[in-house]
């Protein structure tokens, strides 16, 4: 009966503390990004409204991706604060010690991680969508888009006089295939259709090889080689296709399956799944780790080192886990054991770190 008390205790301090954590980090996050949005519509003229209704928009997305950070300062703070008024020793003095204090504060996280994917998540994604769409209407350069559909890729671009419309089955490795370019002036009249089985996207030029070109006239020629003044490097081509914080878990497993169908890759789509599936357990990691970090303090001068020492953590987490899902991105480690195996080593050295502070 005691342990369960203090186990609502727990949470309470845990989850009070993370919503004063959170409401820190939105104001802070909500404050740069509307200097962000002011200035991107520096040149229009609109209202203030806009720019502060877009910020809105975006923050809960914003937000979703440094929760990993929020839930590790919240179990910083947690443990200052229990420590303060030294209801840690209480604790231990009731039977609790440091691996069943730490256990209560980690499933608490991984069930909050739970409603954060299955509600939260749901909620940022729709409102990135809408954020995209409406600042997408304003963008000075809207000279290209593109979509997949059930009948493949298609490309809009516009170049000086022309305006290309590109239909391609696939796309892989920078090459497009079974391509079906129609070209039209700025008046939108007809000036050419160009069908080949491939292009090669290179910077700003695309070779076609082998490419059937019928002007306005009916004229059909075939042309070996054949240069397409575009906008769009490889690069350009990849990120159309890459606002997946918009689209929730299962627009994501749809767009995975319409990838798929087509032969594009679909390898940052099924990262994007692997890193939400992981994401209860990324939270309840940050915790571990940094209640392992905060449950050395012996004394207040050493308050200050500690919460240093856990955010210089965070930030080569951050970067340990950005290395290995960019190799499996680059397809040179498979999805799965980019996302999964800088949270296994983070889950190692802090269980291995707690077994020994738990007697302590």
């Amino acid at each position: 009966m005691i342990f369960k008390t203090y186990q609502i205790y727990l949470s309470k301090v845990f989850s009070l503390t993370l919503l004063k954590t959170f409401i820190v980090f939105l104001s802070l996050a909500f404050i740069l990004n509307i200097f962000e949005e002011v200035n991107f519509f520096k040149d229009l003229q609109v209202s203030i409204t806009l720019p502060i209704f877009l910020t809105f928009l975006n923050i809960p997305s914003v937000i979703f991706d440094i929760f990993p950070f929020i839930f590790l300062i919240t179990a910083q703070f947690a443990f200052i604060k229990l420590m303060d008024q030294n209801e840690i020793t209480v604790l231990k003095n009731f039977g609790l010690d440091n691996f069943k204090i730490i256990k209560i504060l980690s499933i608490l996280s991984f069930f909050i991680g739970l409603t954060i994917i299955t509600i939260y998540y749901n909620f940022s994604s729709s409102l990135k969508y809408s954020y995209l769409n409406l600042k997408n209407s304003y963008a000075k350069d809207n000279k290209y888009l593109a979509v997949i559909t059930e009948n493949g890729i298609w490309i809009k671009d516009e170049v000086e006089e022309n305006i290309n419309i590109i239909n391609a089955d696939r796309f892989n490795n920078k090459v497009l295939y079974e391509v079906d370019i129609i070209q039209f002036d700025k008046n939108f009249n007809f000036k050419n259709n160009i069908i080949a089985k491939e292009i090669i996207i290179n910077e700003k030029i695309w070779l076609i090889k082998d490419a059937y070109v019928s002007n306005s006239l009916g004229q059909l020629n075939n042309v070996k080689n054949l240069k397409l003044e575009t906008n769009l490097n490889y690069n350009d081509v990849n990120s159309l296709f890459s606002n997946l914080s918009s689209l929730n878990i299962f627009e994501l497993n749809d767009l995975r399956k319409k990838y798929e169908d087509i032969n594009y890759s679909s390898t940052e789509v099924n990262s994007a799944i692997q890193k939400l599936i992981s994401f209860p357990f990324y939270l309840m990691i940050m915790t571990i780790l940094a209640s392992t970090i905060m449950i050395n303090i012996r004394h207040n001068k050493s308050k200050i080192f500690h919460l240093i020492f856990g955010i210089l953590i965070s930030v080569i987490i951050y970067y340990l886990s950005f290395f290995f899902e960019e190799l499996g991105k680059n397809e040179q480690i498979p999805i799965g054991i980019s996302i999964w195996v800088p949270l296994i080593i983070i889950m190692l050295v802090s269980t291995i770190s707690l077994i020994r502070i738990n007697e302590k």
